[in-house]
């Protein structure tokens, strides 16, 4: 692009063209009180010379030879037509040279004036000089100005370039996060907001390599299962009944399939939700409605749902397809690995973060040296390939929360799983009443 932006000469132009205008108007300035003060120390000197006279003082002090004093003086007495009553200086130019002239009442009945004239046309020549001389000053000025400001953009910019160059040097196979330290006391916001999005990055292509790792082994197994039972079934003749049962167990292997292939195309659909426009949501309206949805299924499996919900309500901007996964995840794992006759918590209260929604449940317990969020990973002996936590930790990235899972430390053996929702997002929502 011919035109393309820039920072570093956007700030540049900035700067040269701000150090310009100030050194303008300095030596402007500069040069018109010097040319005002000497004017007025002129124009001061014929009015005391003119005071003097008028009133018969002595024109020069004792050490001062007459000569020097008159020398380019001029006076005469001159009559007017009409009174003035100020003091009027003025300047005339008569063969080359500059004279100041003032007329000073002599005799104001009769109105005649004093005319003092002096040549300054050295004065002149000096004020011209000075002139020159902050000419030639504000261009060297300016030069000195395009070289500070060069050298200064470039150290200004350096801390940025160093932050390109590190991302882009970057790939999926190198992704290091940039040392906070060297940075500028000025720059580390941002580089701690991009180390944020490098660790993102990494578990996202952490949890893409096992993603592609952990499908390929789910999908490779029943597929030699399904071969195998084939070829089993072609050794020798079967009855009809035989062959129903063995075309059941691939149809069965089969649906173990779809299952994980469904799982895969959710991971794709909430990539699609994280997209979709925020809106603003009671978080816990949505909370009792989703608890109200499992309180009836925890009922027929002979279990209870029990809520609690602190504060009364609580307003955020957010997807709501991606909450509703996290807690509808939250809710199925918990009863099912709740045994019967016992109680899962659905409860949220307000921390320094936000809105901590938890799910507490008295299952198994969980091992807390695995990674529950990587792909595939299943805890206990219940059906399920493995996906359920992956995409709800997805979610919770989408949303820009924090999401674990722990043991319960209350001497109640179950987990505690938890989404804690940022607040400068989010809103208390007042009481109605």
């Amino acid at each position: 692009m011919l035109f393309k932006s820039s920072i570093r000469q956007s700030f540049l132009i900035q700067l040269i063209f701000a150090s310009a205008s100030l050194i303008f108007i300095f030596s402007s300035l500069l040069y018109f009180y010097i040319e005002k003060s000497i004017l007025n120390e002129k124009h001061q000197e014929l009015l005391t010379y003119a005071k003097n006279i008028v009133e018969d003082k002595s024109l020069y002090d004792s050490h001062i030879s007459p000569s020097d004093i008159y020398a380019g003086l001029n006076l005469e007495i001159i009559q007017l037509k009409k009174n003035f009553f100020y003091d009027d200086f003025y300047e005339i130019t008569k063969d080359n040279k500059i004279f100041l002239t003032i007329l000073y009442p002599f005799n104001a009945d009769e109105l005649n004036y004093l005319k003092i004239t002096k040549e300054i046309t050295n004065t002149k020549a000096l004020l011209k000089k000075i002139l020159n001389y902050l000419f030639v000053i504000n261009i060297a000025g300016f030069l000195l100005v395009i070289i500070y400001a060069v050298g200064l953009s470039k150290m200004l910019v350096s801390p940025v370039k160093t932050l390109t160059k590190k991302l882009s040097d970057m790939n999926e196979h190198l992704i290091a996060p940039i040392k906070i330290e060297e940075l500028p006391e000025e720059f580390e916001p941002l580089g701690t907001t991009i180390n944020h999005l490098i660790s993102r990055i990494q578990n996202f292509v952490k949890y893409q390599k096992e993603l592609f790792i952990g499908t390929a082994h789910e999908l490779k197994t029943p597929l030699a299962v399904i071969k195998l039972k084939n070829q089993v079934t072609l050794i020798k003749k079967r009855s009809s009944k035989e062959y129903i049962e063995a075309l059941n167990a691939t149809n069965k292997t089969i649906d173990e399939m779809n299952i994980i292939v469904s799982n895969i195309l959710n991971i794709g659909r909430q990539e699609g939700v994280q997209l979709e426009k925020p809106v603003e949501v009671d978080v816990i309206d949505v909370l009792r409605k989703k608890a109200n949805d499992f309180k009836l299924l925890a009922e027929n499996e002979h279990k209870e749902l029990e809520m609690s919900f602190e504060p009364n309500g609580f307003m955020a901007i957010l997807q709501i397809g991606l909450l509703n996964q996290i807690v509808q995840n939250f809710l199925q794992n918990s009863l099912k690995f709740t045994p019967k006759d016992k109680k899962v918590i659905l409860q949220s209260s307000q921390n320094d973060y936000g809105l901590l929604i938890e799910v507490i449940d008295e299952g198994c317990g969980i091992d807390e040296s695995v990674d529950l969020f990587a792909p595939f990973k299943r805890q206990g002996n219940k059906q399920g390939v493995g996906l359920g936590l992956f995409l709800a930790k997805g979610a919770a990235d989408g949303l820009g929360a924090k999401i674990s899972i722990k043991n319960r430390a209350d001497g109640i053996t179950g987990t505690i799983a938890s989404i804690n929702l940022n607040s400068k997002l989010s809103c208390i929502l007042p009481i109605s009443r």
